[in-house]
């Protein structure tokens, strides 16, 4: 790919829209949003601290199931790279207040005809 095709502004802005979009969802358990926000699709994926979830069925059944207290976190070292007008990938790091880990997510963004989607995500958390 040459490189003009990366991290063009408009993309990376629509990217950023939408990576925050989730992020507010997030911390507000917003499960609309949430499940808007990923491809429904049995091939997505998210693979979290303590599950692996395979397909939006599987995802939406955590998120259903999720506690909604202690949402709270702070960003650290959030990058977005975009590759073309339709692929990006989001990493940042993440802390709650009270914890000493630190957690970490990337996610992969496809731009698909209804818009932004979440087709693959990851979260871990360190010590």
């Amino acid at each position: 790919m040459k490189s003009e095709y990366i991290d063009r502004p408009m993309i990376v802005a629509e990217v950023t829209e939408a990576f925050y979009r989730y992020e507010q969802a997030l911390i507000g358990n917003d499960i609309d949003v949430l499940d808007e926000l990923f491809w429904h699709d049995a091939r997505t994926v998210r693979l979290g601290a303590g599950e692996n979830l395979y397909g939006i069925d599987e995802i939406r059944a955590f998120r259903a199931a999720r506690p909604s207290a202690g949402l709270n976190r702070t960003l650290h070292n959030t990058v977005i790279t975009t590759f073309g007008e339709d692929y990006a990938v989001c990493s940042t790091e993440f802390t709650r207040e009270g914890s000493e880990k630190i957690g970490r997510q990337q996610q992969t963004w496809v731009k698909l005809p209804c818009g932004w989607r979440i087709v693959a995500a990851q979260v871990s958390l360190m010590s």
